[in-house]
């Protein structure tokens, strides 16, 4: 399709988010170059940074591989559901997984009570090996969908032919799956590493002192304990130079494919039985329980903690839904404006999309917090700072959730639209709603789920009133009042899933009109 003059509100929004992306970085940049250096200190959080998000990323996908096999082989009861029960921890918010594994892992979690009642020494979930154990919980996940998609995508041809040549399992995998895995991995491996670079709910409850600090911590505590705002600017810096990096990597180490595209209808995996049956099923159960186990905790100890809620939980609930039903229009409506821009030809404005990617929620606010400062109290501007960040880290998200269906629209209703005059509001209501309904409802619960969870740049800018859900679990649990903390947390958990399944819902419901 001929590419046009690029849309006002696709321009507006770009204009927009560069600023809301860059702006804060300079300020932060400016800042930096002011402050005292880089310290020991803040190279011992850059390395426990780096080393933290590398064996997450190992661990994930080394747990992910012979799940995905399993799931990509085995037909089954439930196999859907088991499928669709991995969405889970991309819609739990980060503060209620880590309460959930501290009910099975901490110290009298379930597996320690165990191994006292066995007479063996407890183990600790703090420091290095909870931070990567509670990011395998978030990023298992993910990475078993990514090499899954993998495995379907191997032509029928190849299987065929492996069929015919007498392939036995051995075989297969040297030659069909190891090749395929050898173009997925370093994508799954990246992709999870460039997740925890960033991560400060689960550093900032599991981190376990001075030795085990990221880089995100390190600002946090640099901003609200220490008020050193030079020192925040600096750190901020490294943890833009690192997410770069990560970025980079993703670009020269993810190559294409070599399969090719198949002729028809994928062909399903030959299923081994006899002991890989077995090793199948093993995998299969232990990732589901592990999954399921934290979840169930966290149910069975939130429920009576409901009854002991402190009136700070209803406040921030209100804080946080608000957040969420204003943040997630904002990055769903800015993501669908440039999402249709760039099907339209306006390809220039797909790395504009992506640009929150290479900061993170931490940084954006420490620069508006640097911003906002010298003029007014930064707990005066939580919410509405919370809100705008949200929604911009959110975008990519729903960005990618949407160019794909937008790129089919185009396709298929792109010149019809246009030789009817279709315009504005008229083509948002006869043509983009009816049609993208349902990736609309899917992107906007998810980034709903997301807001609703989020405890990022609401660290920074709170007061002691002003805090969200997430917020006052951290608070509960710092506190020591785990029977409260999980009944907020399960409250949490419920609103989560309920603005996704409302928003969901909504997309499903009427979607063929």
């Amino acid at each position: 399709m001929a590419r046009r003059a690029v849309p006002l509100g696709a321009f507006a929004t770009a204009i927009g988010l560069g600023a809301l992306t860059l702006g804060p970085l300079a300020v932060v940049m400016m800042q930096a170059g002011g402050g005292g250096g880089i310290t020991a200190a803040d190279l011992a959080a850059l390395r426990f940074t780096v080393t933290q998000a590398a064996l997450s990323a190992l661990a994930s996908v080394a747990c992910a591989v012979p799940v995905a096999r399993a799931l990509a082989r085995r037909r089954f009861p439930g196999r859907r559901l088991a499928i669709a029960a991995l969405g889970a921890p991309f819609l739990l918010p980060v503060i209620v997984a880590v309460l959930g594994l501290l009910a099975i892992f901490g110290r009298s979690g379930l597996i320690n009570r165990g191994l006292e009642a066995l007479g063996l020494p407890e183990v600790s979930i703090y420091g290095m090996g909870g931070v990567v154990l509670a990011h395998v919980f978030l990023n298992m996940p993910l990475a078993t969908r990514m090499i899954l998609q993998g495995w379907q995508a191997v032509p029928g041809e190849r299987l065929r032919l492996a069929e015919s040549l007498g392939f036995g399992p051995g075989a297969i995998f040297r030659h069909i799956e190891a090749p395929m895995l050898r173009d997925v991995l370093p994508g799954a491996l990246l992709a999870v590493f460039a997740i925890c670079l960033t991560s400060f709910a689960v550093v900032l409850v599991l981190g376990g002192g001075p030795g085990a600090t990221t880089v995100e911590l390190a600002i946090y505590q640099a901003v609200r304990f220490e008020f050193d705002l030079p020192k925040a600017a600096t750190l901020a810096v490294m943890q833009v130079l690192a997410c770069g990096a990560a970025v980079l990597l993703a670009g020269l180490f993810t190559v294409p494919s070599g399969f090719g595209a198949g002729l028809d209808r994928a062909v399903a995996l030959p299923r081994p039985a006899g002991w890989r049956r077995l090793l199948d099923a093993a995998a299969i159960a232990l990732a589901l329980g592990f999954i399921a186990a934290p979840l169930l905790a966290v149910g069975f100890r939130g429920l009576p903690g409901l009854m002991a809620l402190p009136s700070a939980v209803w406040p921030a609930l209100a804080a946080s839904l608000t957040v969420a039903v204003l943040a997630a229009p904002l990055a769903v409506g800015a993501a669908l404006l440039l999402a249709l821009a760039v099907a339209r030809g306006w390809r220039g404005l797909e790395p504009v999309a992506m640009l929150p990617m290479a900061g993170s929620s931490l940084v954006l606010g420490t620069g508006l917090f640097l911003l906002v400062f010298p003029f007014v109290s930064p707990a005066r501007v939580a919410l509405p700072v919370t809100v705008l960040v949200t929604a911009v880290m959110a975008l990519p998200f729903a960005f990618r959730i949407l160019l794909p269906e937008v790129r089919v629209l185009m396709a298929d209703y792109g010149r019809l639209a246009d030789a009817l005059g279709l315009r504005g509001w008229a083509r948002l209501r006869w043509l983009i709603l009816p049609r993208l309904r349902r990736p609309l409802g899917f992107a906007l619960g998810l980034t709903g789920a997301m807001a609703v969870g989020d405890l990022g740049v609401i660290a920074l800018f709170a007061a002691e009133k002003g805090a969200t859900l997430p917020l006052v679990v951290q608070r509960l649990m710092g506190a020591y009042r785990t029977e409260a903390a999980a009944g907020a947390a399960l409250l949490l958990v419920a609103a989560a899933f309920a603005l996704f399944w409302i928003c969901d819902w909504w997309g499903r419901h009427g979607s063929d009109t």
